[in-house]
């Protein structure tokens, strides 16, 4: 991945970290079996994150193409005013999961996980024009922001467990399962990123995805590790071994962020939404 295409791939994680990250947490709170207190944390941070995929956002000046990579501009302006709203709903659910009003607080909460997904669907239209088609890109970037989101929420809210032990297994049993299901739709939507056919790159490397030892590093180590990762949290939380299950969790918030930047270079020099 150049350094010009530093500054889209920043976007694209923050994006996911964020959009992800409310949609996991909205989700626990409409269940209403997670820590309150957890609930309120998590708001906040999503606050702050989404304020800065929205700073970065307008800061960043998409032209046609980034080191070859060609692009479509004309999709920014409408992806800068979703994510300005997805910054905006975020204070409302933040302010009112504070105040203990869930109800009104689980209305902004949906309505900016609705914003979200607009963002997504809209950010995806500025990277899919050499792609196999808009749907992978939607798809890869849909499904990253689940597996980004799922593996920092379980990972925070494993540490309501350390604090008070006897808490309800549910929640990061749940929130683990829907992490399990979105690495296992990733690893799936390889089979047709590698085999629909897509755009050649300018600035390409000559070496096919497959001998590319970034793509398998991508498929270990941010995929098939954090899956097995995952798995054993998923074990762990369900005999209360809440300690091996935090555990398990930052190893694996830490592969899945590299490997969704891996991800990003990958699409970047190869095409391919991985």
């Amino acid at each position: 991945m150049s350094a010009d295409a530093l500054p889209y791939t920043l976007l694209i994680i923050f994006a996911e970290f964020t959009i992800g990250g409310l949609w996991v947490l909205w989700l626990a709170d409409m269940r209403g079996t997670a820590a309150a207190s957890f609930i309120k944390f998590g708001a906040a941070l999503v606050f702050v994150t989404a304020g800065l995929a929205f700073w970065i956002a307008v800061k960043l000046s998409v032209s046609n193409e980034v080191d070859g990579y060609p692009l479509d501009p004309s999709y920014m302006p409408p992806t800068r005013i979703a994510l300005a709203l997805v910054f905006a709903l975020t204070l409302p659910y933040a302010l009112l999961t504070l105040r203990g009003a869930r109800r009104p607080g689980l209305v902004a909460g949906g309505l900016a996980s609705a914003a979200g997904l607009t963002a997504i669907a809209l950010l995806s239209q500025v990277f899919a024009l050499p792609t196999w088609g808009y749907l992978g890109t939607l798809l890869s970037l849909t499904i990253g922001a689940l597996v980004v989101g799922a593996v920092s929420m379980g990972m925070i809210l494993g540490h309501w467990y350390l604090v008070t032990p006897r808490l309800p297994v549910q929640p990061l049993r749940e929130i683990t399962f829907v992490l399990l299901l979105a690495l296992g739709f990733q690893a799936l939507l390889l089979i047709p990123s590698l085999a629909l056919p897509r755009d050649a790159i300018a600035n390409s490397l000559d070496t096919p995805i497959g001998l590319n030892p970034f793509f398998w590093m991508r498929v270990g180590g941010g995929l098939a590790f954090p899956f097995a990762l995952s798995y054993m949290a998923f074990d762990s939380s369900g005999v209360r071994a809440m300690q091996s299950a935090t555990g398990l969790l930052y190893i694996a918030m830490a592969l899945v962020l590299a490997g969704e930047i891996l991800a990003k270079g990958l699409l970047f020099a190869t095409a391919v939404p991985t």
